[in-house]
């Protein structure tokens, strides 16, 4: 089996795994969770228990409690292409001519991306506290269907407002609740979301502008060697046409670090490209994954999953799963000017 169809196989699987997260994200049985359930019945009764324990405690730290792994991951990963890319493409690139303002935009990107990022990590979310809460809970009107008024939050014992939600890896309830990110080890809420977005923005941004680099630069490298020309003795000893194939094949073997870091660019940013269209269709109407998410199935806090209408609605008013929604221009002005708690002045 050549290098070609194993690669085509890992991109194959690759873009499996993120058909199967797609489809199966925010449900509570997945296809993922229950192969490892029959993975670990399987293996457990030959594995020590300290290995066992070890590994669930880790299981456990990486993605139900805050910690900073993914962050220090993101870099690793980050400066890994950015060493790539310095080292190589952008000597290549210069030797042909490339200008340097072109070749200065990745690097404005990592700048801006870099601070969205930061403000992501560090910028509170919109926690609800008994000392904000009064306000909190008139900041929106609570639509009966997926939120309902009264409810308390039995961990922070705090009537909820609104669109809010538990975290359960942060130990809050958080106003306007989206979702928790391991990626910033934050919760993207009322107060963030606007940094999330423009970081995702950012990162497309970032890698879309590397990769057309890094594709002009071996298309440049390919019609200098010469080699479309080439000719080539196949296996029954007949000369052949160099083609496509070919081309690739020698570009993986010539320049094998490049051709692979291009591979991790076109994969985050066809990853990321649809999580940013995702998360903008909901800046558009304005509503929150977590609010995607239950309404998918129709639920709520009150009621079992219904197939044929929302939970306190009729069935002839589905316009009303749109409830916070006013118009496409107030949609975003709320996401980057979030409303505030209404402040009662002390007489």
């Amino acid at each position: 089996m050549d290098f070609l169809t194993l690669f085509a196989i890992y991109v194959g699987v690759v873009l499996t795994c993120i058909a199967l997260v797609c489809k199966y994200s925010g449900q509570q049985q997945t296809p993922f969770g229950l192969l490892f359930d029959s993975v670990t019945k399987v293996i457990a009764p030959w594995t020590p228990l300290w290995l066992q324990s070890f590994t669930q405690r880790t299981l456990h730290m990486l993605f139900h409690q805050r910690n900073r792994m993914f962050i220090y991951l993101h870099i690793l990963l980050e400066g890994a292409v950015y060493t790539e890319f310095t080292y190589e493409v952008f000597g290549y690139c210069r030797d042909m001519d490339t200008t340097l303002s072109s070749l200065s935009v990745p690097y404005v990107l990592l700048v801006v991306k870099s601070c969205f990022f930061y403000l992501c990590i560090r910028r509170e979310p919109g926690t609800v506290t008994k000392k904000r809460h009064a306000g909190q809970l008139q900041v929106y009107p609570y639509d009966k269907r997926m939120f309902h008024p009264g409810v308390c939050c039995p961990t922070c014992q705090l009537v909820k407002p609104a669109r809010s939600k538990h975290c359960r890896v942060c130990n809050r309830c958080v106003q306007r609740f989206d979702h928790h990110c391991v990626w910033v080890n934050n919760c993207i809420g009322a107060q963030n979301t606007r940094y999330f977005l423009l970081y995702l923005l950012s990162v497309c941004a970032m890698a879309a502008d590397m990769a057309l680099l890094t594709v002009d630069m071996l298309l440049h490298a390919v019609v200098r060697s010469g080699i479309l020309q080439a000719r080539y003795i196949d296996d029954d000893g007949q000369q052949q046409q160099a083609g496509m194939l070919f081309v690739i094949q020698h570009l993986f073997l010539t320049f094998p670090r490049i051709v692979f870091m291009l591979g991790f660019l076109v994969f985050v940013f066809l990853l990321l490209a649809g999580y940013t269209m995702f998360h903008s269709y909901l800046a558009l109407v304005n509503q929150t994954s977590n609010e995607w998410y239950k309404g998918r199935g129709n639920v709520c806090q009150h009621c079992h999953p219904s197939p044929d209408h929302f939970c306190g609605l009729p069935a002839s008013d589905q316009s009303k799963r749109w409830f916070y929604s006013r118009g496409v221009l107030r949609n975003l002005g709320e996401i980057f000017f979030p409303l505030r708690p209404v402040q009662k002045k002390d007489n």
